[in-house]
């Protein structure tokens, strides 16, 4: 009989949430294996902003942003559909970094720290005796006390685990393109239109990160995205502007369908589920990333407590980091659908409108409810 390679950790998806996951543990000298199907470093359709409360968190795992060239963001500006503009500053702030980029920071450091990196897709993860089995398509089988799920928004294997949120047809989707042109460093914009909004903001090269989430029986009335722009998009005249005023980088933007923000288990099959296979925070909110990041912070901690045997049973394991990552981000969560359907529609986003010009220190608190405070390093 074959052996089977062992390791502490398997983490299949290697995103931003799997990558700082495979950093935490493997700086405390375990034996992790990270899988991930794609060829790093790649495009991914991401706002690719991320709060400044995850920096102290990076700087302490040897990963510093601003010093590899992200742009540091500050203000925040959001319109609604007629192009009425809300200002406001930024609480704690954030900076700007393509995943192009960051991926390639946060791999580096792994492979750094001894992380076995595979390029494969996994098949199967069959749990048995306290053990975790994983079979890959071309590399054959691993084993592993602990397994992590970092897989992304929606994944094979979220179909063959029969997931709840998997079997609801999601609306959405979305489109990314950098561009060049001219748009201040230090600002996040928040654009709505009809069906959907579009961020936009600086990242490392001085590119301009435009993506945006639409639904989809909007976008489908129309031959092509170029179509969609003309009829839809630019009736906000800001992004107009931005779009017009630009030059693209890519040769095609970047799009992905069937984005779904129904709720997800943190825990599923004693697997620990981390960033968007955990939760998706509506994006309009812009802060998925640092979401990411927190999440793998809380689940390495809880891991390597079990691991140390200072949690004694899985189960304390589990309940404990489904306790953290609903204290942590619960109320987030609400939060970025309610702030989502607000400017989703017409008359109440004019309603927030007018509320927020005579109110304006009311937009940082709404900000604060969908972002932490700063994450202690380790």
């Amino acid at each position: 009989m074959k052996n089977i390679t062992s390791f502490d950790v398997i983490i299949i998806g290697g995103g931003l949430a799997g990558l700082t996951n495979a950093i935490h543990l493997s700086k405390s000298r375990r034996r992790v294996l990270l899988i991930e199907k794609n060829s790093y470093p790649k495009h991914k359709v991401c706002g690719e902003y991320i709060s400044n409360e995850v920096l102290p968190y990076l700087n302490s795992l040897g990963i510093n942003p601003i010093k590899d060239g992200a742009k540091q963001i500050s203000k925040v500006q959001v319109s609604t559909t007629k192009g009425n503009l809300i200002k406001g500053e930024l609480p704690l702030g954030g900076f700007g970094m393509s995943r192009y980029f960051l991926d390639s920071l946060l791999l580096r450091k792994a492979r750094f720290n001894g992380v076995q990196v595979l390029k494969d897709s996994v098949d199967s993860i069959v749990f048995k005796k306290d053990i975790f089995t994983v079979q890959t398509k071309d590399s054959g089988s691993f084993q592993s006390k602990i397994t992590i799920g970092a897989f992304g928004k929606r994944s094979v294997l979220d179909l063959k685990m029969n997931r709840k949120f998997i079997k609801k047809k999601s609306p959405y989707l979305a489109v990314k393109i950098h561009v060049k042109g001219d748009f201040p460093e230090d600002l996040i914009a928040l654009h709505n239109f009809k069906g959907g909004y579009c961020g936009v903001s600086k990242v490392e090269n001085n590119s301009i990160n435009l993506c945006y989430i639409t639904e989809y029986n909007s976008f489908k009335k129309y031959k092509n995205i170029t179509d969609f722009h003309q009829h839809v998009v630019f009736k906000n005249k800001h992004l107009k502007k931005i779009f017009e005023e630009s030059k693209s980088v890519f040769k095609k933007p970047l799009t992905i369908s069937q984005i779904s923000f129904e709720t997800k288990k943190p825990v599923e099959n004693h697997i620990i589920m981390c960033g968007d296979t955990a939760g998706m925070i509506h994006p309009l909110c812009g802060n998925g990333m640092g979401m990411a990041i927190t999440s793998a912070r809380l689940a390495s901690i809880r891991i390597l407590q079990f691991l140390n045997g200072e949690i004694k049973t899985r189960e304390g394991l589990e309940k404990q980091y489904f306790k953290d990552w609903n204290k942590e981000f619960k109320t987030r969560l609400k939060t970025g659908h309610f702030i989502a359907r607000l400017f989703r529609s017409q008359a109440i986003s004019h309603i927030a409108y007018s509320i927020l010009k005579i109110i304006p220190f009311l937009l940082p608190k709404m900000i604060k409810f969908t972002h932490g405070k700063y994450i202690k390093p380790i």
